[in-house]
């Protein structure tokens, strides 16, 4: 089986091109933004963070990789990415929680979460998918993850696709949430409608 994180990066490339627009919703070391900017040879890689840390570790984590003209780091909150991303996207990903090796009590906070993935499945393509890895093991992370899959599996059935994937046999670990903008097909033929 596969590690979570890997999991997660092979359900998003597998509905990207080298030439998509990725959206990092929690940039935080940068090692998604870091793997998307390499991947998107003619694509684009947006990437939020309110802390000046995480910006300053994954601007530094790219110029250490070369330095990636297909970036865009954006040091405010992802409740706010409408205000900077303006085509529709392929993908994205959500990484709640807390920067890793920083202040843990400065976490990801259900209201903003919540804002951001209503309008990151807004700006969803026909095909496109966002995916939010779900760490419930503290307070905030298990009220974002009570919210995240409501309104996942709230999303109209005849657009999109929810899903979760789990392990079953440890006490509160991280998981994932995704929702796919699938392309209708015809249910006789599978061709697109």
């Amino acid at each position: 089986m596969k590690d979570i994180l890997d999991f997660a990066k092979e359900i998003l490339l597998e509905r990207m091109g080298e030439d998509g627009t990725f959206v990092d919703f929690t940039m935080g070391n940068g090692h998604d933004t870091l793997y998307f900017a390499q991947y998107l040879k003619k694509g684009h890689v947006y990437a939020f963070d309110v802390q000046e840390m995480a910006l300053e570790n994954t601007k530094k984590l790219l110029q250490d990789n070369g330095g990636f003209a297909n970036v865009t780091l954006i040091h405010d909150s992802h409740h706010r990415v409408d205000q900077y991303v303006r085509e529709p996207i392929d993908a994205g990903i959500f990484n709640l929680g807390y920067l890793p090796g920083s202040d843990k009590s400065v976490t990801t906070q259900c209201e903003t979460t919540m804002e951001a993935l209503e309008k990151a499945v807004n700006l969803l393509k026909t095909g496109g998918v966002i995916v939010v890895i779900i760490y419930p093991g503290h307070k905030e992370g298990s009220r974002e993850a009570e919210l995240v899959e409501q309104f996942c599996a709230g999303l109209d059935k005849h657009k999109y696709n929810s899903y979760k994937y789990a392990l079953l046999n440890k006490s509160n670990p991280p998981y994932i949430v995704a929702a796919e903008k699938f392309i209708p097909r015809n249910r006789y033929t599978g061709e697109p409608l």
